[in-house]
């Protein structure tokens, strides 16, 4: 029976692990709360010498820690655990980590962290170390997992749960934009209706800056709680905005940041199965311009976008991407530059 009561802190982790058998009572460790975005609670735990071991134990929330009422389903947590699973051995162990236990009655599970010294790719990128091999990595990891969708039935059936999807993703970001900006509404509501429509490969739901740790130029790919079985074009969007919402904020590094964006894209085209490829770029896009104004205008808006004259950019961009549809990503990155210039900056 599932405990709805255990509530994962510092302070009780350890107790865990030890009745869990993974700790002894004299052994050493150091314990600190990490991120977890708005929907988790994320724990890293470090053992000393000689061990010198670090995993994650990680436990999914029912209410997000956002303005708006935000809730989503607690057992995402297992197609979590089960993706790493299932896709470690096509992405290799450097790109994802292992599952050391799982805990479903508690909504957890224990896993190992990145290597030391990694960096949160979105902090990098917000320093304005825009590194253009990082970002072609990116487009190859999201490349390797698009295929090996077609190559490993069992990814299939097992993620075919939509629902966190539409909790986590549709409604707060789709439905409630539409809400806010109803001259949009038809844009919107076809978007939805298509993606729906899409189910041929796995999908992260999250593939996001602050989910790739970096070492060196190797990425380390997190945060699975999103995992179904959909479309593709919306992880490869998903990353791509990210990219073009920091040209925003930082407009001295837009050309980089846009950069970073076809350095992805060509990877990510690149290293695609031919069956993976058709209709991809043209469904990317519509998803860019969703995605663009609901991390304005949605339940979770960016938080480095704070003034309202960027907020109005990012926003006539992302309409004009929505209502005119661009049949290249150069077109959509050149509506991206002219938002910029007509502010009567140059870049």
């Amino acid at each position: 029976m599932a405990d709805e009561t255990f509530l994962l802190t510092p302070e009780n982790a350890r107790e865990y692990l030890t009745e869990q058998g993974f700790l002894r009572a004299d052994e050493e460790i150091t314990m600190s709360a990490l991120g977890g975005g708005v929907s988790n609670v994320v724990l890293l735990v470090e053992w000393q010498e000689p061990r010198e071991q670090r995993w994650v134990m990680k436990q999914s929330l029912e209410k997000l820690r956002v303005k708006d009422d935000w809730r989503s389903e607690r057992s995402r947590i297992y197609r979590e655990a089960l993706s790493l699973r299932r896709l470690r051995p096509a992405l290799g162990p450097a790109a994802l980590p292992e599952v050391i236990h799982t805990d479903f009655n508690r909504f957890l599970y224990i896993m190992t962290a990145a290597p030391a010294g990694s960096q949160v790719w979105k902090d990098l990128l917000l320093a304005r170390r825009a590194d253009s091999q990082v970002a072609r990595n990116a487009g190859l990891l999201l490349a390797k997992m698009i295929n090996a969708s077609r190559d490993d039935e069992l990814l299939n059936p097992d993620f075919q749960d939509r629902t966190v999807f539409d909790q986590l993703r549709i409604d707060p970001y789709y439905r409630t934009t539409a809400a806010r900006h109803p001259e949009l509404r038809r844009e919107f509501d076809n978007l939805i209706a298509a993606t729906l429509e899409i189910r041929t490969s796995i999908v992260h739901g999250d593939y996001s800056p602050k989910n790739m740790l970096v070492r060196g130029e190797n990425i380390f790919l997190i945060d699975f709680e999103v995992v179904h079985w959909g479309d593709p074009s919306f992880d490869a969007a998903f990353l791509m905005n990210h990219l073009i919402l920091k040209a925003f904020h930082q407009p001295v590094a837009s050309r980089q940041f846009l950069g970073l964006v076809i350095d992805f894209w060509k990877s990510l085209y690149a290293a695609l199965r031919p069956d993976a490829a058709p209709g991809l770029e043209a469904m990317t896009l519509r998803h860019l311009g969703g995605l663009m104004l609901a991390r304005i205008d949605g339940k979770s808006p960016v938080e480095y976008i704070q003034d309202e004259a960027t907020k109005d950019r990012v926003r006539k961009a992302a309409a004009q991407i929505l209502v005119e549809g661009p049949r290249t990503l150069e077109d959509a990155v050149e509506i991206v530059r002219r938002s910029m210039k007509d502010e009567g900056r140059k870049y």
